[in-house]
C-alpha cells in the first residue's frame, strides 16, 4: 500500500516547510516537492499542518483503583486516542506487592492483546524491588520496557520508601532506564485528610485542600536528591504547580539530569472546578489535585523555557455514576483520575500556540518528540523523516470545534472540558501508514497496534 500525503505544511520539532510525502510498508519512503510517484490513495492536505503523531507516555487504561477500575480499556481508549491525533501511548502496567516485576508486565500484555487500535508500550509501577530483583529489572529493558515508575504517595497501596527508590534509580540508571516519580508527600499528606474528616470535611474539594503545593514540591525535591545520590535520570510525573516546578528549574539550572511532564487540566483546569455544585466537582478529583489558577502561567512558562519537557494526559477515567459516586460522603473513596487521552493536542494548540504560549515546533516537541526521545522511541517515531514510521496526524489549524460529551469518544460518561471552543481539529490520523480516523470516522480495527519494544532513554 502506497500512500501519498500532498501539499500539506510539515512541523516537526526543528521544521516548517511545504512538501509531499510518500509512505511505503509503513514508513516514511520519500519527502519532496511535488512528487509525481503512483500511490494507491492520494490525500490532499492543502491548508493543513502535516505533524507527527502524538505520543502520551501517561495513560492508565484498565487499571483497578479504588475499588473499581478505570473505565476506559485497550480499546476504547485507544481509539479515543486516536481520535484525537495520538497514535502511541505508553501505560502503566502494574507490580502488585508480592508479584515479580515480570508478572506485572505479563498481566498488562493480556490486557492489551489484540485490543489496541494505536501502538503500545509499557512502563511498570514499581512496588517492591530488592537487591536479587535488579537482573529481573535488567531482563524488562531487554524486552523493550525502560522505565519504571515508583510513588511517594498512596501508603499501603503503592507507596515506597526511599531506600526503594533508590535502589531502582541505580539498577536502572546502570543500563539507561528511566525512573518515573509520582512526587507527593503521601505519609503527611494521610495526616492532613485524618484531621479534615475528623473536623467532618467531606466534600470533593477536600482532596485538593488536603494535598498542599508544598506537598508536591518536597516530593519532587526529595526525587531529585535521591536521584543526584543515585548518579540517575529522574523523570517527575503530572507535575501540577509553580512549587515543584520550581525544584525542576533549579536542579536543571545544576546540570542535573531532571525531567517532568505537566498535562493538559493543569493548564486549563483549576481549583475553582472544585465549586461546581453538588457533588460536580468530583470530576475533577485526580492526582495531584487542581491547583490554583495563578499556577497555569508559570506552568506555560516552564513549557517554553524547557524547565517542563512533555505533555501527557495522565489518563484515568471514573464514570460519576457508580463509580465517582463511590465518594458521595466521603471525598477519600472518590477514585482519582480523569478522562483526557482524546483532549491533549487541540486543546494545547488552542492554548500554546493561538494564544502565543509557544511555537508551532514547540507544540510539536510537546506533544510526540521529546517523549520519543526521553521513552526510547526516537527517531523511529516523534518526527517526520525518510525511515520513520508514517505516524502522522493532518491537522486542520483554522477550523474551529467544541468540546462535548456527545463528540467524545473515550468511555466515560462526562467531558472535564464541557462547551469549552477551541481552534484546531484532527482531520486525518494514520498509525504506520494505515488511514485510521478520517473525517471524525474510525476506519480501525481492534489489533491494529503493536507492542513498542523501546530502547533506552535519550536525553532531551
Amino acid at each position: 500500500m502506497r500512500t501519498l500525503i500532498r501539499s500539506g505544511r510539515i512541523i516537526t520539532a526543528t521544521d516548517d516547510y511545504k512538501a509531499d510525502i510518500l509512505i511505503e510498508d509503513e514508513v516514511v519512503s520519500v519527502i519532496g516537492a511535488k512528487l509525481e510517484m503512483k500511490a494507491d490513495r492520494v490525500i490532499d492536505a492543502s491548508g493543513r499542518l502535516v505533524i507527527p503523531g502524538g505520543i502520551d507516555p501517561h495513560t492508565h487504561m484498565e487499571l483497578p483503583f479504588g475499588g473499581t477500575q478505570s473505565s476506559d480499556d485497550f480499546r476504547t481508549g485507544t481509539v479515543a486516542a486516536a481520535h484525537g491525533g495520538t497514535t502511541s501511548i505508553i501505560d502503566f502496567a502494574v507490580q502488585y506487592k508480592g508479584q515479580s516485576l515480570i508478572e506485572g508486565i505479563d498481566t498488562w500484555h493480556r490486557k492489551a492483546e489484540g485490543k489496541t487500535a494505536i501502538d503500545y508500550g509499557f512502563h511498570l509501577i514499581t512496588t517492591e524491588l530488592q537487591d536479587s530483583q535488579t537482573e529481573e529489572m535488567h531482563t524488562l529493558m531487554d524486552e523493550g520496557v525502560t522505565s519504571f515508575k515508583l510513588f511517594m504517595a498512596y501508603p499501603g497501596v503503592f507507596l515506597v520508601d526511599d531506600a526503594t527508590i533508590f535502589r531502582a534509580m541505580s539498577a536502572a540508571g546502570e543500563r539507561g532506564g528511566l525512573i518515573c516519580m509520582h512526587a507527593e508527600n503521601g505519609i503527611v499528606i494521610n495526616e492532613i485528610i485524618k484531621r479534615a474528616l475528623e473536623q467532618g470535611h467531606t466534600a470533593p474539594k477536600y482532596h485538593a485542600l488536603t494535598r498542599p503545593t508544598v506537598a508536591e514540591a518536597e516530593g519532587v525535591h526529595r526525587a531529585i536528591a535521591i536521584a543526584e545520590m543515585a548518579e540517575s535520570p529522574v523523570y517527575i510525573v503530572h507535575l501540577s504547580c509553580a512549587e515543584a516546578l520550581n525544584q525542576v528549574r533549579q536542579a536543571r539550572d545544576r546540570g542535573l539530569p531532571a525531567f517532568a511532564e505537566t498535562c493538559p487540566q493543569y493548564l486549563f483546569l483549576s481549583l475553582d472546578n472544585y465549586d461546581e455544585p453538588g457533588f460536580a466537582g468530583a470530576k475533577y478529583v485526580m492526582t495531584p489535585p487542581l491547583r490554583d489558577k495563578s499556577n497555569q502561567a508559570e506552568l506555560w512558562k516552564g513549557l517554553k523555557m524547557d524547565d517542563l519537557q512533555v505533555i501527557s494526559t495522565d489518563h484515568c477515567p471514573f464514570c460519576m455514576k457508580e463509580q465517582k459516586e463511590l465518594g458521595l460522603n466521603d471525598f477519600t473513596k472518590i477514585p482519582n483520575g480523569a478522562p483526557g487521552v482524546e483532549h491533549r493536542l487541540p486543546p494545547i494548540y488552542n492554548g500554546g500556540v493561538v494564544e502565543n504560549r509557544i511555537s508551532l515546533n514547540r507544540f510539536v516537541e510537546l506533544t510526540s518528540t521529546a517523549a520519543a526521545k526521553m521513552f526510547g522511541l526516537f527517531p523511529k517515531n516523534g518526527t517526520i523523516a525518510v525511515g520513520s514510521e508514517a505516524d502522522i496526524v493532518i491537522f486542520a489549524p483554522q477550523r474551529e470545534q467544541t468540546l462535548s460529551l456527545k463528540t467524545s469518544h473515550m468511555n466515560v460518561d462526562y467531558n472535564a472540558y464541557e462547551g469549552r471552543r477551541i481552534r484546531g481539529v484532527v482531520e486525518t490520523v494514520l498509525s504506520r501508514g494505515k488511514v485510521v480516523i478520517e473525517a471524525g470516522d474510525y476506519k480501525g480495527k481492534p489489533g491494529d497496534g503493536r507492542f513498542l519494544k523501546r530502547g533506552t532513554c535519550v536525553a532531551v
